[in-house]
C-alpha cells in the first residue's frame, strides 16, 4: 500500500463510496469471465483500498488538529 499523502484541513476527501451489491438476477449463471460478481468482487477489493488509504488520511488529519 503507498503512504497515503497528508491534506489539508480544507480540502474536500470524501469517504469512498462502497459499490453497490448487484442482485441476484444480474447473473446469468452462464458462466461468463468475467462474471457480474467478479466484476463486484474487484470492486469491493478497490474500494477497500480506497477506504484504508482514506482512513489514514483521516487519522493525520485528526492528529493535526489535536496538536
Amino acid at each position: 500500500m503507498s503512504e497515503p499523502l497528508p491534506v489539508g484541513d480544507d480540502d474536500f476527501d470524501p469517504m469512498p463510496e462502497a459499490p453497490e451489491v448487484p442482485s441476484d438476477d444480474m447473473c446469468c449463471g452462464s458462466g461468463c469471465d468475467p462474471c457480474i460478481w467478479d466484476i463486484y468482487n474487484a470492486a469491493v477489493q478497490d474500494y477497500r483500498r480506497k477506504l484504508a488509504d482514506w482512513q489514514a488520511r483521516e487519522a493525520v488529519r485528526h492528529t493535526r488538529q489535536e496538536g
